[in-house]
């Protein structure tokens, strides 16, 4: 895991900038830092990079690598590098490293921009071919990997963070105030919906795409992989044994490593199945680190205990520290560039400084389980839509009466016939977004309309929404939180879940097989039948690795009062002061409420940042 920097164009950079810069980067890989620059003519290549030495600790596997005529700086693991190796040593490659890095250049040589087809992992990388005067830059499937990129008159800059394209170019970018709208009023949904950032000219590339840049400047995004619903006809045990098949497949070649590992574990079955599989079945010397939770609609202690005890790790419970929320928090957003996204990734971020401070470099967390597997709440009303029409709908809908609905806080969630009244139905989507966008101040309400559109499509309403939460609204989310939280503590975060033959299965699975029994997860919990302890396997209430903004931030603190209530504070020119004031003075706020309030809270602080 390392940060990556660069630029084509007709410019020269100097060097105080490109060491100015590669400091902004030490976080992704304090372990070494090197540039390489290509001079052609007219046409000018940089290529930047931070190493945190997880595959290959020896210095032949330092950054930029070359082979030739071709150079790559790299952030990411192929996981499945060791296959690929023995694949391209059987037509006469030679390797001169142990690192997944080589295995991926080779692959360029042999494949040519077609080789990320062949990857499993995760990565954002640029090589620069001198011999076809041609920059790739390339990101995965699911976009783990941060790979921004601004278009100047005179080239193309990139970077894994904002901070580093900021300084490299030198440029000052204003503050995208759609996307801090979007921010505020619809909450962190909609901050993938399109393709902006929270800088106006700042993009980042999609998802499972590369970018080809010719030596003219011209240059073209082509999407390499696409997701697909494609459910092919299967018995349940066929779904069961393939499902956990792929799945223990995946977290096999994720424990790939020459450094200890850690496992951030909640409560729930998602992050439980990843380090119950890596102990028992893979015999991997595992530690966890979990949150602890004083709110009890939060607090996950009892299911990570059974966990813990079960398969009998070293582990490590963090409390929250309140008194320090507001400069833990600035500090935060001051890494992240932008705002963080909920108060679950406030709280994240703690699990990745514990982590770093014991000593570890890798991390797995649960991500993208609950995308893949149906996790959510909506989705039982989704399901029960897409059975309705089978002989055996009533036992689906007894099974939700019975097990599911109790558990429901959100009322429109418990209506069963929601989405055979009306399949287009996604006002839960954006929590309260009608009441917040009322709460802007008049000139931001009229600057913002935005409408919900869905951005994936497909004939199923139940895959086509996991579709977009995997890919436009939930996950994304997740993702970038996870990387820069991790790398801030310069720290490796690894997602099991997200494995492109995992996804490709479980999506040509007939979805009636997806929930069962009154279990959301099913796959999931039978696949993992036997390995994890049934205590949280067979939990059907879901909590969610959160946290309420009472256990973070003080608001009854004077201080905090004074600086985040000051009528002249910039925020107030987005949202009205009057509306905020009444939160702070509640004791125990609901969930819409405490995302919203945490929502002005950061971009208060993010503001006072830029």
């Amino acid at each position: 895991m390392c940060g990556v920097a660069g630029y084509i164009g007709s410019n020269k950079i100097d060097e105080g900038r490109i060491v100015a810069t590669m400091s902004k980067m030490i976080n992704r890989g304090p372990d070494h830092q090197a540039f390489r620059t290509f001079q052609e003519n007219d046409l000018n290549v940089y290529l930047l990079h931070s190493r945190l030495s997880i595959i290959d600790l020896d210095p032949r596997s330092h950054q930029p690598f070359t082979i030739g005529n071709c150079s790559i700086v790299y952030n990411g693991e192929i996981y499945n590098y060791l296959e690929l190796r023995e694949e391209l040593k059987k037509e006469g490659v030679y390797f001169r490293t142990t690192s997944d890095t080589e295995v991926l250049l080779q692959a360029y040589l042999k494949y040519g921009p077609a080789c990320v087809k062949r990857f499993e992992g995760m990565w954002a990388f640029a090589i620069w071919d001198q011999d076809n005067r041609r920059l790739l830059l390339s990101r995965d499937r699911f976009a783990e990997k941060p790979l921004y990129y601004h278009l100047a008159k005179d080239g193309i800059f990139f970077a894994s963070e904002i901070k580093a394209l900021k300084e490299l170019s030198g440029i000052h970018f204003d503050i995208n105030r759609r996307q801090l709208l979007r921010y505020l009023a619809l909450g962190y949904k909609s901050l993938y919906k399109q393709r902006e950032t929270f800088f106006e000219k700042i993009e980042e590339v999609p998802y499972a795409s590369s970018i080809l840049i010719n030596a003219d400047l011209s240059f073209k995004i082509e999407r390499y992989w696409e997701p697909v619903v494609n459910p092919q006809l299967m018995s349940l045990e066929e779904a069961i044994e393939t499902s956990r098949y792929h799945l223990f497949e995946s977290v096999r070649i994720r424990l790939r490593s020459d450094v200890p590992l850690a496992f951030c574990l909640s409560g729930g079955v998602d992050s439980a199945s990843l380090v119950s599989i890596a102990a028992k079945q893979f015999n991997s010397d595992v530690s966890t680190f979990s949150i602890i939770e004083s709110d009890e609609r939060y607090n996950e202690y009892d299911n990570i205990m059974a966990t813990v005890n079960d398969i009998g790790c070293k582990h490590h419970l963090i409390s929250i520290p309140q008194h320090a929320g507001i400069e833990n928090l600035r500090a935060l957003i001051r890494y992240h560039d932008v705002p963080v996204a909920t108060t679950t990734y406030y709280v994240h971020s703690l699990l990745s400084k514990q982590i770093s401070q014991s000593g570890y470099r890798v991390a797995f967390s649960g991500t993208a389980a609950d995308e893949l597997y149906t996790g959510y709440y909506d989705h039982f009303l989704l399901h029960l839509n897409e059975v309705r029409n089978q002989t055996d709908y009533d036992e689906y809908l007894a099974d939700w009466q019975t097990n599911i609905a109790r558990f429901v806080r959100n009322p429109i969630l418990k209506d069963p016939d929601l989405y055979s009244r009306d399949p287009n139905f996604r006002e839960h989507v954006f929590d309260n977004h009608s009441e917040f966008r009322n709460w802007l101040t008049p000139e931001s309400a009229r600057y913002f309309d935005e409408a919900f559109t869905e951005t994936c499509f497909c004939k199923s309403l139940l895959r086509n929404r996991m579709l977009n939460e995997l890919f436009h609204e939930a996950t994304p989310v997740i993702l970038h939180e996870d990387d820069l939280n991790s790398m801030c503590y310069s720290i490796e975060n690894r997602s099991p879940y997200l494995d492109s033959r995992l996804f490709e299965f479980l999506f040509s699975v007939p979805s009636e097989y997806l929930i069962r029994n009154g279990y959301g997860k099913y796959l999931l919990r039978e696949s993992v039948k036997g390995v994890l302890n049934d205590q949280v396997r067979l939990d059907r209430q879901k909590k969610g690795f959160n946290a309420s903004i009472n256990s973070l931030i003080d608001l009854k603190s004077q201080q905090v009062r004074d600086e985040l209530l000051e009528p002249h504070n910039p925020v107030f020119t987005l949202v009205q002061h009057n509306k905020v004031v009444p939160l702070f003075d509640q004791n125990e706020l609901p969930n819409h409420y405490s995302k919203f309030l945490f929502s002005i809270i950061n971009t208060s602080l993010f503001l006072g940042e830029n």
